[in-house]
């Protein structure tokens, strides 16, 4: 089966074959460094990553660009709020961002551009534009793109031009020439600021940024461009536009757009006031439990986040580490055995599911699956099938970024959490074990039960064992 991509610019499902064979070039518009990163900047990040990882796994040699805007107007007022210069603050934001997702276990893209190291490139981009009369200069040192100039405006976001601005916020400006235009530099602003241009000082706009970016590190022409839904009007449609008018060439032959963030029905906005920050979200669960919470759904789809469901999918991961770990106990000594039907089995079902527009969706239930049947070869004691399994897993679902961890570490981490936040200790837990059994062996039920409602009440479950009485977290509900 060929891998086949919802293409934006097409609206319909098509096969996937790049300009070059066996190379593959993409962008993904990425961050503007206005303010720590959201669980839809998580997003983001992990499914372009997921594509850029899972087409290297199909033997392209990927070139994958992902930018950070680190210049406009929200990081000059929150820098001139912090009573600093734009340029470190956006560096500062930069580097915890980086660092977030690095804890997520998001690999660097190939290249990671910032705007302000291409400003020669973008002001090459405008005089291009201008010379081919697609872009004006006004008296104010501004420069527009001219829409009317670009025929096609409109036809990617299937927007009819004089409706085109409809519920987008544009701010008037008596120089244009018409209220579509946008602007590819704006004028320094006093005490802004700005960098030298044929046009005077200044600072570009948004949209010119990504369009400089993509095409200095990989052409004219790219075979994918993806990023948020969100940015599909205006930011994709201008991108075209400029891009398009500077060249003449197509400038990307498909168009991925990931879904967004709900929380409990609502759009994640500052304005209703349920941001998810992902440091926040980082301080309670693994970079597992974020993943597959993002990826539950087929990347397309928004993923509603509601209450609760960190914690189901905490369960998940954790009951499937533990299952590792038993795998890992069972098969000491063991080497698996990678000729195993199951490594086929795995990887075909996978690479199905990636080839019907990297469906995530498939890839997560198929991967619950795998560990139910490594709950059956556990208990069976066949260790070696399921270690076969087990490893297989972990190898094709790499590409996810998923089951990746130290099972022990995973499983340790998990505890301690919950420990801390129950004010328990281990020591304390074996010592109510200890009573528990006491009770039980006196008959004294009644007493028992109180120490395993106190326990159960906390998370912790009290188990027999085949010696001594066990326990276990109690996660996402029994």
């Amino acid at each position: 089966m060929s891998l086949k991509v919802y293409n934006v610019l097409t609206r319909k499902k098509q096969e996937f074959i790049p300009a070059e064979p066996g190379k593959v070039k993409m962008y993904a518009c990425g961050i503007t460094a206005s303010g720590d990163a959201h669980v839809g900047h998580a997003l983001q990040a992990v499914v372009f990553e997921m594509i850029a990882k899972y087409l290297s796994l199909q033997g392209y040699e990927v070139t994958y660009v992902r930018n950070y805007t680190d210049v406009d107007d929200k990081i000059i007022d929150r820098a001139k709020a912090q009573n600093t210069d734009p340029l470190s603050y956006a560096r500062h934001i930069i580097e915890k961002t980086d660092s977030e997702l690095d804890a997520l276990g998001v690999e660097r893209p190939t290249v990671v551009s910032n705007a302000t190291d291409c400003m020669a490139d973008i002001i090459e981009l405008i005089c291009r534009l201008q010379q081919k009369g697609h872009a004006y200069k006004t008296d104010d040192g501004d420069v527009f793109f001219s829409v009317a100039s670009f025929l096609d405006y409109g036809s990617f976001s299937n927007r009819i031009l004089d409706e085109s601005i409809h519920g987008v916020r544009i701010e008037p400006d008596p120089a244009k020439r018409d209220e579509k235009d946008f602007a590819l530099w704006k004028s320094a602003k006093e005490g802004e600021i700005s960098w030298d241009s044929p046009w005077g000082k200044g600072r570009p706009g948004w949209h010119i940024e990504c369009s400089a970016m993509s095409m200095k590190y990989l052409g004219e022409s790219l075979d994918i461009h993806g990023g948020g839904r969100d940015l599909l009007f205006p930011h994709h449609e201008n991108e075209i536009a400029q891009s398009q008018a500077a060249s003449g060439k197509q400038f990307a032959r498909y168009w991925l757009h990931n879904g967004l963030i709900k929380v409990n029905g609502q759009k994640m906005s500052k304005s209703l006031g349920n941001g998810i920050l992902l440091q926040d979200v980082q301080k309670i669960y693994n970079k597992d439990v974020i993943r597959l919470t993002l990826f539950q759904n087929h990347y397309r789809s928004d993923v509603n986040i509601t209450d609760g469901m960190f914690e189901q999918f905490e369960k998940k991961a954790y009951n499937l580490y533990k299952t590792f770990r038993e795998v890992e106990s069972g098969a000491a000594g063991l080497t698996p055995d990678t000729g195993s039907a199951i490594f086929g089995e795995v990887s075909g079902n996978f690479c199905k599911a990636m080839d019907n527009d990297f469906n995530t969706a498939l890839a997560i239930a198929d991967l619950f699956q795998y560990a139910s049947l490594l709950k059956k070869y556990v208990a069976g004691k066949n260790f070696g099938e399921a270690l076969n399994l087990k490893t297989a897993v972990k190898n094709i679902y790499s590409v996810m970024g998923l089951c990746q961890m130290d099972p022990a570490e995973a499983i340790k981490k998990t505890r301690e959490k919950y420990l801390e936040k129950n004010a328990l200790t281990e020591e304390k837990i074996s010592k109510l074990l200890e009573q528990w059994q006491k009770y039980k062996s006196e008959k004294n039920y009644g007493a028992a039960d109180e120490i395993r409602n106190y326990l159960s009440s906390r998370s912790i479950e009290a188990k027999d064992g085949e010696e001594n009485a066990e326990w276990d977290l109690i996660l996402g509900g029994r």
